[in-house]
C-alpha cells in the first residue's frame, strides 16, 4: 500500500524555520517525483518545490526559492522541505505528493500528482 506521511508542521514566529518531512512507503522512490504543495484557506493549492528522485534534480518557484529547499534523505525514503525566514503568508496546510515519473524535470502542477499525503499544518504568526 502506497503511503505518504507528512510531519514537522507547527506554529512558528515570523522569521523562524521549520523542516517538513514526507515519509514514503509502498513504492520505489527513485521511480517517482515528489512535490511539496501548500494550500491556504480560500486559495488554490500551489506547488512550492519538487524533486525528481531518479536524476536528483529539483525545482523551486521564484516566490520561495531563496527560503525553501527540498532534499532527500541519503539512502532513505524521506523527502524534506526546509523552510527558512517564514512569513505569515506561508501559513497553510502543506502536502507532499507523488508522481510515477523518471524524467529530469518535475512539475508544480497539482493535477500531475495522483498520490497525496494527509497534510501538515504550518502557521506563521507572532
Amino acid at each position: 500500500q502506497v503511503q505518504l506521511v507528512e510531519s514537522g508542521g507547527g506554529l512558528v514566529q515570523p522569521g523562524g524555520s521549520l523542516r517538513l518531512s514526507c515519509t514514503v512507503s509502498g513504492l520505489t522512490l527513485d521511480e517517482y517525483v515528489i512535490g511539496w504543495f501548500r494550500q491556504a484557506p480560500g486559495k488554490e493549492r500551489e506547488g512550492v518545490s519538487c524533486i525528481s528522485n531518479y536524476f536528483g534534480t529539483t525545482d523551486t518557484p521564484d516566490f520561495v526559492k531563496d527560503r525553501f529547499t527540498i532534499s532527500r534523505e541519503v539512502a532513505g525514503n524521506t523527502i524534506y522541505l526546509q523552510m527558512n525566514n517564514l512569513k505569515p503568508e506561508d501559513t497553510g496546510v502543506y502536502y507532499c505528493a507523488a508522481e510515477n515519473f523518471r524524467g529530469r524535470t518535475c512539475s508544480s502542477m497539482a493535477r500531475r500528482y495522483p498520490i497525496w499525503g494527509q497534510g501538515t499544518q504550518v502557521t506563521v504568526s507572532s
